[in-house]
């Protein structure tokens, strides 16, 4: 039995939950007095649900193997958000399962007659948020008279969100001889100073190696253009098709935006922002539970708590704010030893800011441009030729009608043509991939002024060039920082490659680096409309004469020499 210190019946809840072993936030409270206040700092997914349900065992028990019959509350559990309350009121079920416990949840935004009588029926153990357990406290439907341990989950969360007084006040009104245990991410001065007012000689515990939030999942940054960035949402969903993946925005519009266009797409995607009433949330929630939604599009706050098994995918669609928002994103995969995949996307603009986040969250990505769609075609020809439908054996109930159906088809059609309707039948179901580009800019080097890594050789001066002309002009409108884009785009070269930008009336002339050149000008007729041309020019140089000025610009310098302001 991996738990031999534990209470029996918990012990054999965790054996038949497949637990090997404790995880390090486990064992060190297991290992602390069973007496000790607690001040707990571990990561999102470390197990801490399970070790504060663990800690308090012993306290609840005693030497008993079942809890006496439910009355008031033995334990109050607070955590900061609706799901998180309930994901640990699920968790501390099935820990509790054997010892006959009645834990039940106490969350705003559900119906708080029924919890009350709940309450009032009598309970073990209360888990709750803030605002919703002082109302039921005021009201005098949570008596908390006989209570011996109360646990704070992401306090600093709790802290963040303004429940300072809500906590106070709720502590306060428990009994002094309390255990209280104080799990958080991090220590912040406000989480210490609320710890010494209300433990008692609390054990502080710093989990080891507290970069174990992160120590499953594989951290891949991902080149992207700025314009593409939905594009390569859709590609990196495809290329790793997890169970269930969840793709954060900054913004409730990007949620609302990215969600609609995935659903267009094919994905089965379902949205959680602020924005969603408290029955959208539960429904969103529950279909990737049951499996008819697999990818989730959120903002930080309204993903803060939620539990998804299965979920080995976290794209950041917008680079994160800082590293911890990325740390605790990535947080929701890697969990009870599965692996887990964090994809960053990275336009160029945000490289410089990417690179320090990675530094400072002591994490080294792998960094690529997004899977291109000819990539995850080769991969849906192998997903085909391994689909379960291919492999499962015939039953006898279904052999006679299959076998009959089997023969009709080959009577009427050959071979060749069954297998070619069964490939676009297995392509109908999925998503098409979506064409992007690679910026292809350099990582881990400073930027010059103009976007050019240090170091990097510079076209025309240390690498030649390839002068090409395009059919666009000043007539129609151009200009470089639209100029730019378009060419990176459809060229599928990066910034550094493309050199000087000469705009005439009717044409523009620009600079490629010549080991681009090629390249460039394949994929630039492939892609595009077909009445933007480009035409290599004769050599490789020298550069076509500068533009002449426009006519505004002549009479200005006129001017500035007739007043002495010229050179």
């Amino acid at each position: 039995m991996p738990f031999p210190s534990l209470p029996s019946p918990l012990a054999r809840a965790l054996t038949e939950r497949n637990y090997a072993e404790p995880t390090p936030v486990q064992q060190a409270v297991l290992d602390a007095a069973p007496d000790r206040d607690l001040l707990v700092s571990a990561q999102t997914g470390s197990g801490k649900t399970v070790a504060f349900g663990l800690a308090i065992a012993g306290t609840l028990l005693g030497p008993e193997e079942t809890l006496p019959p439910p009355a008031a509350p033995l334990a109050l559990v607070i955590a900061p958000t609706r799901e998180l309350a309930l994901q640990v009121q699920r968790e501390l079920t099935w820990l509790y399962a054997q010892t006959g416990a009645r834990v039940v949840p106490c969350v705003g935004g559900m119906d708080p007659r029924r919890e009350a009588r709940a309450l009032e029926a009598g309970v073990h153990i209360v888990v709750g948020t803030p605002g919703r357990l002082r109302d039921h406290m005021e009201r005098g439907r949570l008596v908390t008279d006989e209570l011996r341990a109360v646990v704070l989950d992401e306090a600093d969360e709790m802290l963040d969100m303004g429940f300072r007084e809500d906590l106070e006040f709720i502590l306060a009104e428990t009994p002094a001889d309390r255990r209280t245990l104080l799990f958080s991410a991090t220590l912040p001065k406000a989480i210490v100073a609320l710890a010494e007012s209300y433990q008692r000689d609390a054990l502080r515990l710093a989990v080891a190696g507290e970069t174990r939030g992160h120590a499953d999942i594989v951290y891949r940054a991902v080149r992207v253009m700025p314009r593409e960035v939905e594009h390569a949402v859709v590609n990196v969903l495809r290329y790793v098709d997890a169970p269930v993946a969840i793709v954060f925005c900054n913004t409730r519009d990007g949620v609302r935006h990215l969600q609609a266009s995935l659903t267009e797409r094919g994905f089965s995607a379902v949205a959680l922002s602020g924005e969603l009433g408290q029955g959208e949330r539960n429904a969103a929630l529950q279909a990737l539970r049951d499996g008819r939604a697999r990818v989730c599009v959120a903002t930080d706050v309204a993903a803060r708590g939620i539990d998804l098994p299965g979920l080995d995918l976290v794209i950041h669609a917008d680079l994160p704010h800082d590293a911890e928002v990325m740390q605790h994103r990535s947080g929701r995969t890697g969990r009870a030893g599965r692996k887990g995949t964090s994809v960053v996307l990275v336009p160029p603009a945000r490289r410089r800011r990417a690179e320090q986040m990675f530094a400072i969250a002591k994490v080294s990505p792998d960094w690529s441009g997004p899977p291109n769609a000819d990539e995850i075609r080769a991969l849906d020809r192998e997903r085909m030729m391994s689909d379960p439908l291919l492999a499962e054996p015939e039953t006898e109930e279904d052999r006679e009608w299959e076998r009959e159906w089997a023969e009709a088809l080959m009577e009427r059609c050959p071979p060749e043509r069954l297998a070619a309707a069964f490939a676009r039948l297995y392509r109908s179901r999925i998503p098409v991939p979506e064409e992007v580009s690679d910026p292809a800019y350099e990582t881990s080097r400073r930027p010059d002024s103009r976007g050019v890594p240090v170091g990097a050789p510079r076209i025309g001066e240390d690498e030649p060039a390839a002068w090409f002309r395009l059919n666009l002009g000043r007539r129609d409108r151009v200009e470089p920082r639209r100029l730019l884009p378009m060419l990176t785009r459809r060229g599928q070269i990066g910034r550094g490659d493309i050199g000087a930008i000469r705009i005439f009336d009717n044409e523009t002339a620009f600079e490629v680096r010549a080991s681009a050149a090629e390249d460039f000008a394949a994929a630039f007729a492939r892609r595009g409309p077909a009445d933007v041309r480009i035409e290599r020019m004769q050599g490789d140089g020298p550069a076509p004469a500068k533009a002449p000025k426009s006519p505004r610009a002549q009479r200005h310098r006129r001017e500035a020499t007739k007043t002495g302001r010229g050179g």
